[in-house]
């Protein structure tokens, strides 16, 4: 998120790194794989470090935070998907786990200056949330067989309104795929623009050589240094709720809620 710059939009430019085109395909190595290779290696070096020799029996500080994140997860997955046993549930764990913690790093990654916030992009966000819902769809496929198809049509529907039924079930259901996608695009870049905007406000009026235009940039400040702390936390909880969103669907997909 970088704090000066001509545009608030700036920060979000996607830029090749590493020119590559074949034929009419664009293979670039942008700044955004950039940090997406960034934030996997980190989160894959803090599990290493973490794991490595079965871990210190007093936990530290990085060990603790991977326990407790451990444990939030367990707890969600076995809280939100009902109707199955405790080791069919667990075969989600993998899944759920390393989708919070890729969204929890990319996002609170994107709050360091001049970094990339790879989650501020709805292409990135969309592949994820419809790569995701589509391996949710097969594995209600593979649960429930031909089943599955039933949540299109509820029972005791009168057959005249079966069509339409079924037509706005089937909507709504690729629609969850959508939202998924849009609300945590929409809210990263929301935010970001924000500070970014205020931030340069605050820094132009602290750059003029006037003391009342340097006393009133104290309000600007305070709301910058306060919009960034609750910024902090909406990137906290929306990797938390797109993944509990998951959950559900998952659940509803399971169990034909």
């Amino acid at each position: 998120m970088n704090l000066v710059g001509a545009s608030p939009l700036e920060q979000f430019a996607i830029l090749p790194l590493i020119p590559l085109k074949i034929g009419t395909l664009y293979f670039s190595f942008t700044n955004s794989s950039l940090f997406m290779l960034l934030t996997l290696s980190l989160v894959l070096l803090l599990v290493h470090f973490v794991t490595k020799n079965g871990g210190n029996l007093v936990p530290n500080a990085w060990q603790s935070l991977v326990e407790l994140i451990y444990d939030f997860v367990l707890n969600l997955v076995n809280e939100q998907i009902g109707g199955l046993s405790v080791n069919v549930k667990q075969k989600f764990f993998p899944l759920i786990l390393v989708t919070l913690t890729f969204l929890l790093f990319c996002n609170l990654q994107g709050m360091i200056p001049y970094s990339f916030t790879v989650t501020s992009h709805f292409i990135i966000t969309l592949g994820l949330s419809f790569s995701i819902f589509i391996g949710i769809t097969i594995v209600g496929f593979q649960i429930n067989g031909l089943h599955f198809l039933s949540f299109l049509l509820p029972a005791g529907v009168p057959l005249p309104l079966a069509p339409f039924l079924v037509l706005l079930e089937l909507i709504s259901y690729c629609f969850r795929a959508l939202s998924l996608g849009i609300r945590l695009f929409a809210n990263m870049m929301a935010g970001h623009s924000l500070v970014k905007i205020l931030s340069g406000f605050a820094w132009t009026m602290l750059c003029m050589n006037d003391i009342y235009f340097v006393i009133g940039d104290l309000g600007p400040l305070f709301i910058v240094l306060a919009l960034t702390g609750l910024e902090l936390g909406v990137a906290i909880l929306q990797a938390y709720v797109f993944t509990i969103l998951i959950c559900i669907y998952l659940n509803d997909a399971l169990n034909l809620h």
